[in-house]
């Protein structure tokens, strides 16, 4: 499998991120290059490209950008989606992580632990969508997903 080996993400013209989204992104970035699966498909009977990919994510007139290249820099594929199927899920899903965050300073951790189900289970909502949107464009696994999804919630913060 290929899998992405550098990720550059364009924040530019966005509101900085609070603390707790920084940490979000660092993480996210982190075990994304730590573990992941990334490929592209065949297109038009031609030999997809090989991995390791870098990845670049923008949101650039109100679109979500993919940009692809090679390890050597060769840029393979972009795709361009559509924020509307991702509007809902971000917003549940940075409601969920501010109740979160304050639940871990002032509730016990039976009351935490059923937030964080709640959250886990948003974004994995967050990941099926991605997953669904890059259908025929990308194949990725759920982890991956998972992991990209964290990285287009911090994008989305300020979009």
């Amino acid at each position: 499998m290929s899998r992405i080996c550098h990720i550059e993400i364009d924040d530019r013209g966005l509101p900085a991120p609070t603390p707790e989204v920084e940490q979000e992104r660092k993480v996210a970035v982190f075990d994304l290059l730590e573990d992941n699966s990334f490929t592209l498909p065949p297109k038009d009977g031609e030999a997809p490209p090989e991995g390791p990919f870098r990845l670049g994510l923008a949101i650039k007139e109100k679109r979500l950008v993919f940009d692809i290249a090679t390890e050597g820099e060769e840029k393979v594929a972009e795709f361009h989606l559509s924020l509307g199927p991702f509007r809902q899920v971000v917003k549940d899903y940075f409601q969920i992580c501010e109740s979160y965050f304050e639940a871990v300073k002032r509730l016990p951790p039976s009351q935490i632990e059923a937030i964080d189900m709640a959250r886990r289970g948003i974004h994995n909502e967050g990941a099926r969508v991605l997953q669904e949107r890059l259908e025929g464009k990308a194949d990725l696994d759920i982890d991956t997903a998972r992991r990209l999804f964290t990285l287009i919630c911090v994008l989305h913060f300020g979009g």
